[in-house]
């Protein structure tokens, strides 16, 4: 490491989810899914809901977030 290098941060990242981006408002190193719960390290974010302003793991579960929303509007 070197003076210009800072540690990379750790612990649960503040995310502001953003139409196909996001912004960091509190580093960290990982995010939590909202329906399982597993961290999601952050450079393997792929899914989130800008509406609910929450993450998932992966695109199955961000589907069975989808489902059960449309199926509420019925």
């Amino acid at each position: 490491m070197n003076r210009y290098e800072r540690p990379a941060a750790q612990g649960e990242a503040v995310i502001q989810y953003l139409d196909g981006d996001f912004r960091i408002l509190k580093p960290g190193s990982y995010v939590l899914c909202a329906v399982t719960g597993r961290q999601i390290p952050l450079s393997e974010l792929r899914y989130w809901s800008v509406e609910r302003q929450e993450a998932y793991a992966d695109h199955e579960v961000a589907m069975q977030v989808y489902e059960e929303k449309f199926r509420k509007r019925g």
